[in-house]
């Protein structure tokens, strides 16, 4: 199992534009196979800051999705990034 979480950064002005074009992306991810969830969402205290959360089976399910990665110009529209890949060993009720 492997999550991929962190923090995309973009220009406080664009970033319900930015979400806006995200919504087929999660759409797409959360009918692939292997996604066992996939989330892109504004922060509620940072207004330039967009939260991502993604849950997948396997690499190979989570490459095959993300391919190439995000369009030209979502990539130009992101002024930085902090999101890792975490290999979870187990999983646990909290």
């Amino acid at each position: 199992m492997l999550i991929v979480a962190g923090s995309l950064y973009v220009d406080p002005d664009e970033r319900d534009a930015y979400l806006a074009d995200c919504v087929e992306v999660v759409r797409q991810a959360r009918s692939a196979p292997g996604c066992v969830d996939f989330a892109i969402s504004a922060d509620l205290v940072e207004p330039g800051r967009i939260n991502v959360y993604e849950r997948w089976e396997s690499d190979a399910q989570l490459l095959a999705f993300r391919g190439a990665g995000p369009a030209e110009e979502q990539a130009v529209a992101i002024r930085g990034a902090e999101v890792h890949r975490y290999r979870i060993s187990a999983v646990e009720a909290p």
